[in-house]
């Protein structure tokens, strides 16, 4: 209370100016106490988000190795059981390679044996076609010589005769010429001498036509001359008195002529400015024509363009709403068709987990058979599957080499489903053989009236009996091999050798 007294003291006894800088004073420096705190807590929080991320990265980097250990025992362990299967399964391909590579050895022994035969006759063949080839073309060469021979005398023998025409013919042309040129220049003689002849009497009628002229213009001229005379002495005579009016008049007639030249230019003036105006007009008037006309020649374009453009852009949306429409209908259509290929396919996945389950292990092992290709032949098959393709068939057919692997199984089943028919329709046929044979034996140890009557299997005479028998069951051609009990390997291991 005393501190409070005596601050309230000492502000009592400042002005007002020093109280409010004293308070603006005491506001800044509790602001500035209160960022100075904030900054430490905003420090001392960062310092401990980075301890608290660099403990949870080292705690995150020791759980991660320690998974990682245990991850990779389980799988060293995993890798080890695979390596022991794969290695017994390549032990046995390994002996099966081998079997087939001596077969092929052989095999290919004795193609090299026919391959030299073959080599030898084709060789012997080809050098006696040569040699006939050889016969054939000196007999050609032969006949082509004599040939030309005989073309070279006769293209001699004409040439001779045509160089012969052709000297007769210029000659004949030359004679002609100099005829022509002797026959014009006599024309030209006569026309230039007729010329000459003709100029001199048209000159000299032409001289005596004006001396006659000159004669009877002179006489004419004396005449006319007197005439006037006698008429302008009476013309003085009667016209002292009007002279002088005459005087008069023209002197007015002076005044009057500059007054009328002065409107008469003032007349000019306005006719030009009149015929300027008029000329303008006219002018603005065409300027205004031609420019309405534009104007209504495009306004007609415009109209025309927009009718124009009006009926495409309504074929547009007829088009569009048709593609609209056929898009929607094929887009349905796919649709249905994908969901139909899935449904296949979902099939075809269940089918094939249920046949992966009936699988051998060779199956499983060796999934595609091997390739009867010879190596040549291979790489020949696999330079032309490189090939840019030339046929749509071909380029089509190139869109499904992923699928190889997938039709190389496909056949591989398909093989061994023909193979089952066909051991089926034996079995069948085997077993048909075989009810007729007991048939016939029950028939033959039956004694009945009946079977009396009929042809009996026991009533044999001279080791032959009268019934037709069919061939039997130890027929070689059908007898089945002795069935083979295979027991798997690991079947073995896995149920006989941990009981022991």
């Amino acid at each position: 209370m005393p501190a409070k007294k005596k601050k309230s003291g000492k502000l009592s006894k400042m002005t007002e100016e020093e109280r409010l800088a004293y308070e603006e004073q005491k506001r800044l420096a509790e602001e500035e106490m209160r960022k100075k705190k904030e900054d430490m807590l905003t420090q001392f929080l960062k310092d401990k988000l980075t301890k608290e991320e660099r403990a949870t990265r080292f705690n995150l980097n020791k759980l991660n190795h320690q998974w990682r250990n245990i991850m990779r025992e389980a799988k060293s362990k995993e890798l080890k059981k695979d390596i022991e299967i794969l290695s017994q399964t390549f032990e046995r391909v390994v002996d099966r390679k081998d079997a087939v590579i001596k077969s092929l050895a052989k095999d290919l022994m004795e193609a090299e044996e026919q391959y030299s035969m073959a080599l030898r006759s084709h060789l012997q063949n080809i050098d006696n076609l040569i040699d006939a080839q050889k016969a054939r073309l000196q007999k050609l060469q032969d006949e082509y010589d004599d040939e030309l021979e005989i073309i070279r005398e006769e293209f001699d023998t004409e040439r001779a005769i045509m160089v012969d025409q052709h000297n007769a013919e210029m000659n004949d042309i030359a004679d002609i010429l100099f005829a022509m040129e002797q026959n014009f220049q006599e024309r030209e003689a006569e026309a230039k001498s007729e010329f000459q002849s003709m100029r001199d009497e048209i000159k000299s009628k032409n001289l005596e036509e004006k001396h006659a002229l000159h004669v009877a213009l002179d006489h004419k001229v004396e005449d006319l001359w007197q005439l006037l005379t006698e008429a302008l002495e009476n013309y003085n005579m009667t016209t002292v008195e009007r002279k002088v009016a005459f005087e008069n008049l023209k002197v007015k007639d002076e005044k009057s002529a500059r007054e009328i030249e002065a409107n008469m230019r003032k007349l000019q003036r306005i006719s030009d400015q009149i015929a300027g105006l008029k000329a303008k007009m006219a002018a603005n008037q065409k300027e205004c024509e031609d420019r309405n006309k534009s104007l209504k020649e495009s306004r007609e374009k415009m109209l025309a363009h927009f009718q124009q453009m009006k009926a495409e852009m309504n074929k547009v949306r007829e088009n569009e709403r048709d593609k609209l429409t056929k898009v929607t209908l094929e887009s349905n259509a796919a649709i249905k068709e994908v969901q139909r290929q899935k449904n296949k396919v979902e099939q075809i996945l269940k089918v094939s987990e249920m046949c992966r389950k009936l699988e051998t292990e060779e199956e499983k092992v060796l999934p595609f058979y091997a390739s009867s290709l010879t190596k040549e032949e291979q790489e020949d098959v696999e330079a032309a599957v490189l090939e840019a393709p030339s046929e749509p068939l071909a380029n089509a057919m190139h869109e499904y080499t992923s699928l190889e692997n997938f039709w190389k199984r496909f056949n591989k089943v398909m093989l061994d489903k023909l193979a089952l028919d066909k051991e089926r329709q034996t079995l069948l046929g085997e077993n048909q053989q075989l009810r007729t044979l007991l048939k016939q034996y029950l028939d033959g140890i039956s004694v009945n009236d009946e079977i009396i009557s009929q042809v009996n299997p026991l009533f044999i005479v001279n080791n032959k009996t009268n019934v037709k028998l069919n061939v039997p069951v130890h027929d070689p051609r059908l007898r089945r091999p002795a069935a083979q009990t295979v027991v798997e390997a690991a079947h073995v291991v896995k149920h006989t050798l941990p009981m022991r």
